[in-house]
């Protein structure tokens, strides 16, 4: 089923202007920091590599698993975001939001206190089990017989749960002294982003950033109306249950990279869906480049600023946007 966009511009020129947008952000985040280096400076880095030039080992070791685990991590929360609002149908759903990032910081907590050297699949895994329990508490509160995942009790429960589990982090930290620790994953940053990271994220977001763009024609159906999607022939029970699972293991991957980020996957499904309309086959692909952009664009910024924050400048964004979300009414989508 084709549904018609909002507006009447066609897919494929926003979705190459915004390669194009996050082709030059990438490449502003790779030239500016606390030390500027000029463009052929880090051509040589990348294809003439000198271990003994200082400029080619922080371009090589520093800005570009930086700048590509920003772009992991935009991407996975923005298509994590818009699987969650897909399959609840509410616009006001972000792995933040109902628990997801709280319950993985949750357990790399936990996990950090069993062990301080920890593998990053390890993190991975227990970001995902963490993502599970804190989203399956928010979503069972969330959620009634009649009217579905309603906005507003949705939100009042992730906040609720978020804290209780945000509590429980610090009462870890405390008891193990790990304060240190975790100051990375409450704050937000991808400052310390390695390439063994990466070789481990990078191919699962991108495997599971394929399976929603497979399944994208069943999420725009799902998005209809679950009796509607029923009467299709979609099996609600495999798509819903399944989705929710990739979305909470792409916030369990960003959480492991980048600690706890909020907003990204509110704000770009809304983006994408404004400029796009409602056909996920389109929508997916956008939110991912526009995650990618926007996270990449705020760790640029928040390094300009001194190694400010990025759930800081995100935020700044992000909260006008979820009150005027909810000076809506929370409606569903």
């Amino acid at each position: 089923m084709e549904l018609k966009n909002k507006i009447p511009f066609h897919f494929s020129i926003i979705f190459t202007i915004a390669c194009i947008i996050l082709v030059i952000t990438f490449w502003i985040s790779i030239v500016y920091g606390n030390a500027d280096i000029d463009t052929s400076t880090i051509l040589n880095a990348i294809f003439n590599y000198d271990p003994e030039d200082v400029n080619h080992n922080i371009i090589i070791d520093v800005r570009i698993p930086r700048d590509i685990g920003a772009l992991l991590v935009g991407v996975a929360l923005a298509v994590s975001g818009a699987g969650i609002q897909s399959v609840t149908r509410n616009s006001l759903a972000d792995p933040s939001l109902i628990g997801l990032n709280s319950g993985a910081a949750l357990m790399l907590a936990l996990t950090y206190a069993v062990s301080p050297v920890i593998t990053f699949p390890l993190l991975i895994l227990t970001g995902f089990i963490g993502a599970m329990l804190g989203g399956t508490m928010v979503l069972m509160i969330g959620s009634s017989r009649k009217d579905g995942f309603n906005p507003v009790r949705l939100i009042l429960a992730g906040a609720a749960v978020s804290a209780l589990l945000s509590a429980a982090s610090q009462a870890i930290a405390l008891y193990f002294r790990l304060n240190q620790s975790l100051i990375f994953w409450s704050s937000g940053g991808v400052s310390g982003t390695t390439w063994q990271q990466l070789y481990t994220g990078i191919p699962v977001v991108a495997i599971i950033v394929v399976i929603f763009i497979l399944i994208s024609g069943q999420l725009s159906i799902l998005n209809l109306g679950e009796s509607i999607a029923k009467g299709l022939g979609q099996n609600v029970k495999l798509i819903r249950p399944g989705t929710m699972l990739l979305s909470m293991l792409l916030a369990g991957i960003s959480v492991a990279i980048v600690g706890q980020i909020a907003f990204v996957g509110l704000m770009v499904p809304h983006i994408s869906r404004f400029l796009v309309g409602t056909d996920y086959k389109k929508v997916i692909p956008l939110t991912a480049v526009l995650g990618g952009c926007l996270v990449v664009g705020a760790d640029t910024v928040a390094r300009l600023m001194g190694e400010a924050p990025v759930s800081a400048i995100i935020s700044f964004i992000g909260v006008p946007y979820f009150l005027y979300l909810i000076k809506k009414g929370g409606r569903t989508i």
